[in-house]
């Protein structure tokens, strides 16, 4: 199992208690360092407290259960206005959004669409990009996020 399925399995609970809801689960290298983050959200909005309150409570669990052999750096963050949609939960709570995809090659030139997102099936995207539906399948798209413009 992954580092990342674990830590949401004990986290979740947890961030739910927190009045949060669990929006993403990270681990990731950045230079020589690697982080453990935690994306929660709730209506209305994260704040600090919330995240210095789930971090507390997380922290002893991430001793306890020792998920990961090497040394990392923990942080619990907001997911953001801008958050990345990855599951189909994610996009079915925002059709309608404005969002950017990026692809991993250009297609008609532009490696980036920005669009009323107006479907979401296997991993296919259906963007209204000025009226017209574009499709972007899954092996196609590099990100999915939320737009503000």
């Amino acid at each position: 199992m992954k580092v990342t399925e674990l830590v949401r399995g004990f986290a979740e609970p947890i961030v739910r208690e927190h009045g949060c809801t669990l929006w993403d689960v990270e681990y990731v290298r950045e230079g020589a360092d690697w982080f453990l983050r935690l994306y929660i959200d709730k209506a209305g909005g994260v704040n600090i407290t919330d995240c210095e309150a789930i971090s507390r409570a997380v922290d002893p669990i991430l001793d306890e259960k020792d998920p990961i052999a090497e040394s990392y750096h923990f942080e619990v963050c907001s997911a953001g206005i801008e958050r990345p949609l990855k599951r189909p939960s994610d996009f079915e709570q925002f059709m309608g959004a404005e969002v950017l995809v990026k692809l991993y090659r250009p297609r008609d030139g532009k490696k980036e669409y920005i669009g009323t997102l107006a479907g979401y099936e296997n991993g296919s995207v259906t963007v209204d990009v000025g009226g017209e539906a574009v499709t972007f399948e899954k092996p196609e798209v590099a990100l999915v996020r939320l737009y503000v413009r």
